[in-house]
C-alpha cells in the first residue's frame, strides 16, 4: 500500500512507517492522521505482518506534533472535533492486536509524544527529545496526552511534564519509564529491529492475546482484567501454535508457529 507522508517497508514481517515531511520536522497534519488510520487498518488486516515499528525521517524529529498552521484559527467546536479525531486515531495505535514499536529518533512533542505513548514499546535515540509543550502555546494537550503519561509515569511526574511544558532528554524519559530503552542514534532501527525479532519467535496468536490482556486489563478493575485474562487465556487453548509450543517443550524442540 501507498500512505500520504509515510514512507512504508515491510522487513521479515514487520511493517516499518517512517513520518516522511522532513521540512515539517514530520509535523502531524489532517492527511498524515488520515494516513496513520489507514496504516494500522492494513497492520490489522495483512496476516502476513507480525507488528510495526514507527520512525521519522531525517534526523531530528520522530514527529514533532500537531500542525500549528492547522490549529490557529480553530472555533471551540473545532478544536473539540481534532482532539476527538486524534484520539480516535491514537486509540487504534493502542489497541492494535499486534505489537507497535515507536523508534525515536529526535523531537518527540505535543502529538509526536503523544502518538509514541500511544505505541506499545519505546525505543528512544540518545539524541530524541520528548515533551508536551503545548501549555506554552495556549492549549493543553488533545491526542491522549493528559491520560496517557500519568498512566505510564505516574500522576506527578507527568504533572510536571504537562504544566511546565518543558522537554526531557532520552535518559531522564528512560529513568521515568517513558522509554524502554536508549540507544546510539546508528543503532536505533536496530535495536528495534532486535526487539521485533524476539517478539517473531513467539506464537502470534499468543503474542496478540497476551497485548490485548494487558493493554485493555489496564483500563478495568482487577477482577475485570482477570476475568478478561481468563478468557483470552481459553482462546489461545483453541489455537494450534497452544498444541504446538506445548509439544515441542514436552519434546525439547523449538517450535515452528504457524498463527493458527
Amino acid at each position: 500500500m501507498e500512505a500520504k507522508n509515510m514512507i512504508l517497508e515491510a522487513r521479515d514481517g514487520w511493517l516499518e512507517v517512517t513520518f516522511n515531511r522532513p521540512e515539517a520536522l514530520n509535523a502531524f497534519n489532517s492527511e498524515t492522521m488520515t494516513a496513520l488510520e489507514e496504516v494500522v487498518a492494513h497492520l490489522e488486516t495483512n496476516d502476513e505482518l507480525l507488528g510495526m515499528i514507527l520512525t521519522g525521517a531525517g534526523e531530528k524529529a520522530f514527529v514533532a506534533g500537531a500542525d500549528i498552521n492547522e490549529l490557529t484559527a480553530c472555533s471551540p467546536p473545532q478544536a473539540m472535533a481534532r482532539a476527538k479525531r486524534g484520539q480516535t486515531v491514537f486509540n487504534k495505535v493502542e489497541r492494535a492486536t499486534k505489537p507497535v514499536i515507536a523508534a525515536v529518533n529526535g523531537f518527540a512533542l505535543g502529538g509526536g509524544c503523544e502518538l509514541a505513548m500511544a505505541c506499545h514499546m519505546r525505543v528512544f535515540s540518545q539524541t530524541a527529545r520528548v515533551g508536551l509543550p503545548e501549555v506554552s502555546l495556549g492549549v493543553i494537550p488533545g491526542y491522549g496526552g493528559t491520560q496517557r503519561l500519568a498512566r505510564i509515569v505516574g500522576i506527578g511526574r507527568a504533572l510536571e511534564i504537562v504544566l511546565t511544558g518543558n522537554m526531557i532528554d532520552a535518559d531522564e524519559a528512560y529513568r521515568i519509564g517513558l522509554a524502554n530503552k536508549v540507544v546510539e542514534p546508528g543503532a536505533l532501527l536496530d535495536a528495534c529491529r532486535e526487539l521485533a525479532g524476539a517478539i517473531s519467535k513467539r506464537g502470534p496468536r499468543a503474542v496478540s492475546a497476551a497485548l490485548q490482556a494487558t493493554i485493555q486489563g489496564r483500563d478495568m478493575s482487577l477482577q475485570e482484567g482477570l476475568a478478561f485474562e481468563v478468557a483470552q487465556f481459553g482462546l489461545v487453548a483453541g489455537t494450534e501454535d497452544w498444541r504446538e509450543g506445548t509439544s515441542a517443550f514436552l519434546e525439547k524442540r523449538k517450535p515452528k508457529f504457524l498463527g493458527r
